[in-house]
Parts: structure tokens; sequence; C-alpha cells
């Protein structure tokens, strides 16, 4: 049955989904340009400090996206309560979610403390002694802001699940600009190299944490903290958030854990083969920014479509967003393409590793349009659902089996090299949308009730 305005009313006008995307796009496209500043201010201080800053994030990164899954888990069950206009038990969904966050996260970075010479000389391996001392230094430092992050990914969460993902942006902005200005300053004016570009990173997310904190305090929003937070885990709505948050989390770090062999594979092609996945990256993330935008959008919006019960609303605003996504990332794929004579340029890069890096950013945007949309936008209402071990399942399979199964098999075995990486890379999205569009067709999904 196809929504009209004379069936149904709308939950979501075009205003309003214009004010939850156009946000999460601004935000997005600072991640990854502030993220390309950070990296070149580090570069300054020195190859070993590049290879230290990448070592840890590779865990941080690991970290960030698990409390991500569990603010996600949060996040699903308040928009299905605010559907059903249950707006008491989204406020208490939303007082455990930050209680947990808070003291899993404090327990977690006790962990890694103790830790600590594990992951530097077990995980990282045999590294040279500079990089190990670079990785001790902002290791240190860095695993300090892992409560703060927790706390800001769970806050930004909730004011998505609201629609309101403008605050997110400005928190965004001001965290960015906090560790950009304090990168310079300690890095460039007071010499205090890796030390330098710690101390920003946890000062910036603690006063993203602080200041979201006290918006979602607010008690005229919909989804807001209580006053007084009961400090005691409400063990009903902990295990729906549960529910959502660990296949979230699993899946992940599966992912995270499955990249990192994949650049495993890529350090054994060569040099050329590093670079030119690194600009390849870079350029592949301005494309897709657009998509990873509106895939967040999709959970907020469907998550509250489903808690009202209504799922012709759900399906409509999945197609909806499926062809606005689709737009945004031909438009971003486009550009990509007619400004990559300069982009390549600016990387100088030899000859070489220039054609290498065209021919990967040519077949990712052009894969990119055809099926990207598909792949990380449809699971996403199916985890509004709460149909995640689903998600989890096929995701895992298909990142293991396909991605580093045939990255080994066709850039290996069939020497066709980084770029076979990339051609596996596709044929894992390919998998996923098969599976997806399979189990959206049909009605499993609706099964699931928070």
């Amino acid at each position: 049955m196809e929504i009209t305005q004379n069936t149904r009313e709308y939950l979501f006008s075009d205003k309003n989904l214009y004010k939850l995307i156009f946000p999460l796009i601004i935000e997005q496209f600072l991640l990854v340009t502030v993220g390309l500043a950070d990296s070149i201010m580090i570069a300054s201080i020195g190859e070993a400090a590049v290879s230290a800053v990448s070592l840890v994030d590779s865990i941080n990164i690991l970290i960030i996206n698990i409390f991500t899954a569990l603010a996600t888990g949060g996040a699903v069950v308040a928009g299905q309560y605010l559907g059903q206009k249950n707006e008491n038990n989204a406020c208490k969904s939303a007082d455990q979610l930050i209680l947990f966050l808070f003291l899993s996260s404090i327990t977690t970075m006790v962990i890694g403390y103790l830790c600590k010479y594990f992951i530097l000389n077990i995980v990282f391996g045999n590294i040279e002694q500079d990089v190990m001392n670079y990785s001790n230094t902002y290791l240190t430092i860095v695993f300090m802001s892992i409560p703060f992050i927790a706390i800001y990914n769970g806050g930004a969460a909730l004011f998505r699940t609201m629609g309101n993902s403008k605050i997110t942006m400005k928190i965004s902005i001001m965290m960015n600009l906090i560790n950009l200005i304090g990168n310079y300053f300690l890095i460039y004016v007071f010499k205090m190299g890796i030390a330098g570009a710690a101390i920003p990173t946890v000062f910036s997310r603690a006063v993203a944490a602080i200041v979201i904190f006290i918006l979602i305090k607010n008690d005229n929003l919909q989804i807001h903290l209580s006053k007084k937070m009961c400090m005691k885990f409400d063990r009903i709505l902990i295990r729906k958030i549960l529910h959502i948050g660990i296949p979230n989390g699993l899946e992940n770090g599966m992912f995270q854990l499955g990249k990192i062999i994949v650049l495993n594979l890529i350090a054994t092609f060569g040099t050329a083969a590093i670079a030119a996945n690194a600009v390849a990256n870079a350029v592949g993330l301005f494309q897709i920014i657009p998509g990873m935008a509106i895939s967040q959008a999709t959970l907020s919006v469907t998550s509250q479509c489903i808690g009202a019960g209504d799922y012709d609303q759900t399906k409509y605003y999945t197609r909806k967003l499926v062809k606005i996504s689709t737009l945004c990332i031909s438009l971003a794929v486009i550009l990509t393409f007619i400004s990559m004579p300069l982009i390549l340029n600016a990387y100088n890069l030899s000859d070489y590793t220039a054609t290498i890096s065209k021919d990967i950013i040519l077949y990712h945007g052009i894969v990119s349009i055809i099926i990207w949309t598909i792949s990380f936008v449809i699971p996403n209402t199916l985890r509004a659902a709460n149909d995640v071990k689903f998600c989890m399942t096929v995701s895992i399979l298909s990142m293991w089996i396909f991605r580093i199964g045939f990255s080994y098999v066709l850039g290996r075995y069939m020497n066709m090299g980084v770029f076979g990486v990339w051609v596996a890379m596709s044929i894992d999205w390919i998998f996923r949308v098969v599976c997806f569009i399979t189990r959206y067709k049909g009605n499993k999904w609706k099964l699931h009730e928070i």
C-alpha cells in the first residue's frame, strides 16, 4: 500500500529529512577532512610518529566502534518507544544507555591500561624502538578519552533519534576545531611532539562529552536524561539495548579486524600499492560521505516508524532514502572524477602509483553508485526492527569469505594486486545486497519486538 496524504499522516516531512540529513553530511565531511589535516600535522613530527598514531588508532577505532554499536542499540530502543508515543520509556532508555556506556567505558579504560604491555609488545609486534616509544606515549594519553567518546556517542545517537542532527554537527565542529588548534600550538609552537597530538584529542573529546551531556538533560526534549539519574540498571531495558548493541559491536569489531588483515596483505604488494590504496581510501571516503550520513538517518527514521507499528511508512521512507543516497553518491562520484587530476597531483605520486590510484577510484565510484546504498542503507532498516542477528551474520560471513578470501584469491594468486582487493570488496557488497534485499522483501524482519 502506498502512503498518500489522504490515507496517513507522514511521520517525517521532506523538511524534517533535510534537517536530519544535511548536518549529518557536514559532520561526516568534517571527520574526513579534519582527519586528513590531523595526519599532515602529525607527519611533521616524523615517520615514526605517523606509524605510532596509526598503530594506536587501529585499537582506538576498534573500541570506538564497539561503543558506537552500543549507542546505536540504545538509540533504536529509544526511537521505537518514541514511535509508540511512549516518551517516558524513551527517556528511561536514555538514562540506562548513558549509565551503561559510562560504567563500561571506565572498565574498558582500566583494562586498556592494565593490558598496555600486551598491546605494545604482542599486538603491535616487533616494531622499532622509536615507534614503540611514541606508541607508548600516545596510547597512555589517548586512552583517557575512552569514557568521553563513549558518552558523546551515546548523546549524539539520542539527538539523531529525535531528528536533531544539527546539535551533533555543531558539537562536532567545535570538537574538531579544538583538536586542530590544539595540535597546531602543541606540535608547532610548544614542540611537544607526539604528546602534542594526543592531548588535544583527549581535551576535545572531554569538552564534547560535557556539552552533549548538559544538552541532553534538557527536559523540554522528547528524549532527555532525568535530573537525578538512577544509578541502578534496569535489566529489561539493558537487555533490549544489548540485544541490538552486542551483535552490532561484534559486527563492527570483526569488520575492523578484517580491515587490518587486508591491509597486511596490501603491504606485501609493495610501496606503490600501499600509497595507491591510501589515496584511493581517502578519495573513496569522499565518494560515499552522503551515503554514510543517510545510512545513519535511516536508523533514526525507520526506528520511529517501526515503533509506531507502521511498516508501510517504514518501507516508504526506506525507498525514499535509498533514492536520495544514490543520487547524492552519484553527484559526489562525478565531482571526484572531475577533480581527479588535481587530487592525484596534490599527492605527488609517481606515474605508476597514480595510474593504480586512478583505476581504483574510477572502479570504486561506479560500484558505489550501483550497489553501495542497498548494501549499507537497507540493513539499517532491518537493525531498526531489531533484526540485528541476521545483519551481523551476513556482514561477518561476507567480510571473511568474500572480502578477505577473494582479496587473497584475486590480489595474490591471480596477480591483480591491490586492484584485486578492491574488486573483492565489491564482491562482498554484492553478496550483502542479495542477502539484505531477500530479507527485506520477506516478513521475518518484521517479527522482532522491543
